[in-house]
């Protein structure tokens, strides 16, 4: 990590490792919230870094502005774009609502959840699954289970997919609901279905052109994440693929999501190596969310 481009505020009890809280907390923005690095702000580095924030127990005068930010972009439907100049809801929806997990006070998730529950990727729809079989697509390859797009009404991908059952666990375990559990669980099901045959994650198919695809250490870290609770058989193959991927990976945006996954299923993947570095808010925050995770607090899955 570089070195701390600002200083823990006066009675802050962070605890961090290699991430330092004064840098996430130097690049705020003026209107309360972060950008990916300097510049406007954006929906997913405001809402990394108050989940890093909030997992080293800081909820200063900072984190309000950040949520006063939050409330401010969510649209009439209930979402939230990418940032305030897009005037449709997208995936990163699901990051406020594990924002807004983390405390009550914090927000009232119920319309964002309502929109996360009526999104789903175009390939689960029955008439394009019939199209699918039309066409030759051999069976196994064509998915039924939902998960979820980047954009309304495009096909579903490995990261809005899993960053939504996150979202909607946590607020699963606080409000239940029979919806919420059934498309937790479809989601599940379509993140296994695109198992690489490494065991590990791309960003969408397993195959491409009629080739395998192999896979990438930030979608599998993320995968496995979202799959904590699956039964362990079912992973076996994938949390070795995920330990020989931590040792390879030189990405810190892959390390921390290998460490969160691994972390969360009971693996001890070792410190980051010392010559990683971070660049922007969303890595730092999500080495700080790792970080926090060793130490007994993933903001993830609490």
């Amino acid at each position: 990590m570089g070195r701390a481009r600002g200083a823990c505020p006066p009675g802050s009890n962070m605890q961090w490792g290699v991430c330092d809280p004064g840098e996430l907390l130097a690049w705020q923005g003026r209107d309360g919230g972060w950008g990916h690095h300097r510049g406007g702000s954006w929906t997913e580095p405001t809402s990394c870094a108050l989940l890093a924030l909030a997992a080293g127990g800081y909820a200063g005068a900072e984190t309000r502005r950040g949520l006063d930010w939050l409330g401010r972009a969510q649209r009439p439907d209930g979402g939230w774009p990418p940032c305030p100049g897009v005037e449709e809801s997208t995936w990163v929806t699901a990051l406020p609502v594990l924002v807004m997990a983390e405390r009550p006070e914090w927000g009232d998730p119920a319309r964002a959840v309502k929109w996360l529950l009526g999104q789903s990727g175009r390939e689960s729809a029955w008439l394009h699954r019939l199209r699918q079989r039309l066409l030759g697509v051999p069976s196994e390859q064509v998915v039924s289970h939902a998960g979820w797009p980047f954009y309304p009404g495009t096909a579903a991908w490995v990261t809005p997919t899993a960053v939504t059952i996150l979202a909607l666990e946590r607020i699963q375990r606080r409000y239940g609901g029979e919806a919420v559990r059934e498309r937790i669980a479809a989601g599940r099901e379509f993140l296994l279905a695109r198992r690489c045959q490494d065991g590990g994650w791309n960003h969408g198919s397993s195959r491409a052109l009629g080739y395998e695809a192999g896979s990438y250490a930030e979608t599998t870290g993320l995968a496995l994440l979202a799959l904590k609770g699956v039964a362990a058989p079912r992973l076996s193959h994938s949390l070795r693929a995920a330990e020989e991927s931590y040792r390879r990976c030189r990405s810190a945006e892959g390390l921390a999501w290998l460490r969160l996954a691994l972390t969360a299923h009971g693996r001890a993947p070792g410190p980051f190596p010392s010559a990683m570095r971070c660049r922007g808010v969303v890595e730092t925050a999500l080495c700080a969310l790792a970080e926090a995770a060793a130490g007994g607090r993933n903001v993830f899955l609490s």
